[in-house]
């Protein structure tokens, strides 16, 4: 019998919870100033760990999920299920002030229903927020997925927002170390690292020594940001 996706590789013993949700989303909601009440929307949302990190600094959230495992994990949060391949996502137009996705896109072989539902979901002026896989650095460790369909570097996620009429592009390579979010001269450290380390090595080295730093100054993702414009 076909298992679930979420039930095999995210499941709380391949991938436990962590505090990496609320710092992610401290972050974000710090740096983008966004405002409290402000609805949200998260695509690909999973057992919803995100979304209660949103929710706990009191944005209005909602998510979709291709899985109904992660409705059924996620009964507390507005969770409906969504093809985003294909569908049209639940929604009025206009509707939301972010959109935001992490580890989604390169899971699509063709992002354009994406990107076009995304556009008309949001609010004129709303921001769009994405975060995928570095395929510079994870070209070695990429497809050991094999639900990824789609690798993107910082050229090819400011093309895709670009294309699909989004403003203010920002794209930019993203270490996921919250010490380099507060110190960001600390990436001098890690730029050294990727120099003489490739993923696999880093990872190896954190397993050995229990050290996030390796792995994570090593293994990057590509982080892209944008506005629809009023």
């Amino acid at each position: 019998m076909k298992k679930d996706y979420i039930s095999v590789i995210y499941n709380e013993k391949r991938t436990p919870r962590t505090d990496y949700p609320s710092r992610l989303a401290s972050y974000l909601v710090g740096r983008f100033k966004i405002a409290g009440g402000a609805k949200l929307l998260e695509i690909g949302c999973g057992r919803g760990d995100f979304l209660e990190a949103f929710r706990d600094l009191g944005l209005d959230c909602y998510g979709t999920d291709l899985s109904s495992k992660g409705v059924k994990n996620g009964s507390s949060l507005n969770i409906k299920c969504a093809d985003v391949t294909k569908e049209a996502l639940p929604y009025g137009d206009n509707t939301f002030d972010v959109v935001y996705h992490k580890s989604l896109l390169e899971h699509l072989s063709d992002p354009g229903n994406l990107m076009e539902e995304t556009y008309r979901v949001l609010k004129p002026g709303g921001r769009v927020i994405i975060l995928t896989p570095d395929w510079i650095s994870q070209m070695k460790v990429f497809y050991e997925d094999f639900t990824h369909a789609r690798p993107y570097d910082k050229r090819s996620l400011n093309d895709l927002l670009t294309i699909y009429g989004f403003s203010d592009v920002q794209t930019e390579l993203f270490y996921q170390l919250p010490a380099l979010w507060k110190y960001p001269s600390l990436k001098m450290v890690s730029s050294t690292l990727r120099a003489v380390l490739s993923t696999p090595g880093a990872r190896k080295l954190t397993d050995l020594t229990k050290i996030k730093f390796f792995r994570w100054s090593v293994e990057l993702m590509v982080f892209g940001a944008a506005v629809k414009q009023r």
